[in-house]
């Protein structure tokens, strides 16, 4: 049986690593071939590492490996030269776009009082401009191919209040707002935009040392581990699981982005163990 996407060429934002890497190889498994970037750099204002050089190879190994074509440049999406070239780039090579993945994104904490100005611009740079960028760019080829889908990551901190992560929480926001925009001004075209909307996933962006810090002050320093941490992620979801795999993502991801969902527009899906129930 075919599969899914087969035939398909993804454009997919922060491919490095984590989600990213997640839907290249899920959207590939399909039949998809793929158009990857990622800033592989450090963002000052960001508490944990990165996607580091290599990392965006190990991803072109991976997509490879599963016999799909795969075109990948280093490009930060606050760049939006940068993110045009390279989308430019990966239609020329590989003939067209149907799919679009805005899943670049990073995270930082504080109460909004004391973020500085560099870590509320990095957030909104990256977490709303740059997923405006990644459309914008993906826009004429999309039109140009008759349609195709594009979903664009946000959050269930768009849909809600965090305390401690507000510049988080207004972009995502913004997320949701820019998909249903998006999604009535591009369905003339028959291009169906909708989000993912999850609870927390297992990636690099949770599995640090600083994330285990804001859940757990009132531990010693030592004891600050994701298994020590793991117990109060539980009580955040309806469901009794702590987080869910960047795996279950990227399976939604596939739905919306096949013509199983053909017909889905303007949806902000939550992929969240229940956590906005509580």
């Amino acid at each position: 049986m075919a599969g899914r996407v087969e035939g398909k060429v993804a454009f997919i934002t922060g491919a490095a690593r984590g989600q990213g890497r997640s839907h290249a190889i899920r959207l590939a498994q399909e039949g998809a071939d793929i158009i990857a970037i990622d800033i592989e750099g450090q963002i000052d204002s960001v508490p944990y590492d990165m996607a580091r050089p290599g990392d965006l190879d190990e991803t072109v190994r991976q997509v490879e490996a599963l016999d799909r074509r795969i075109i990948a440049t280093r490009a930060d999406v606050r760049d939006y030269s940068a993110v045009q070239a390279a989308v430019d780039a990966g239609v020329a090579e590989l003939g067209k776009l149907d799919i679009v993945s805005a899943n670049a994104g990073i995270f930082s904490f504080g109460p909004l009082e004391q973020l500085s100005e560099e870590q509320f611009g990095d957030m909104i740079d990256v977490n709303l401009k740059g997923v405006w960028h990644a459309a914008k760019a993906s826009i004429p080829h999309l039109r140009a191919n008759g349609g195709g889908a594009m979903i664009l990551t946000s959050s269930n901190a768009g849909l809600e209040a965090i305390p401690n992560i507000g510049h988080y929480v207004a972009a995502k926001h913004g997320v949701v707002g820019l998909m249903r925009t998006l999604a009535l001004e591009l369905a003339p075209d028959f291009i169906r935009v909708n989000t993912l909307n999850p609870t927390t996933v297992k990636t690099d962006m949770i599995t640090n040392q600083a994330t285990y810090d804001l859940f757990a002050p009132d531990l010693p320093p030592a004891e600050r581990t994701l298994e020590n941490i793991q117990p109060r992620f539980v009580g955040m979801n309806a469901l009794p699981i702590p987080w869910v795999e960047a795996v279950d993502i990227s399976n939604a991801l596939l739905f919306l982005a096949s013509d199983v969902a053909r017909y889905i527009t303007g949806v902000a899906l939550s992929v969240d163990a229940g956590e906005l129930l509580k």
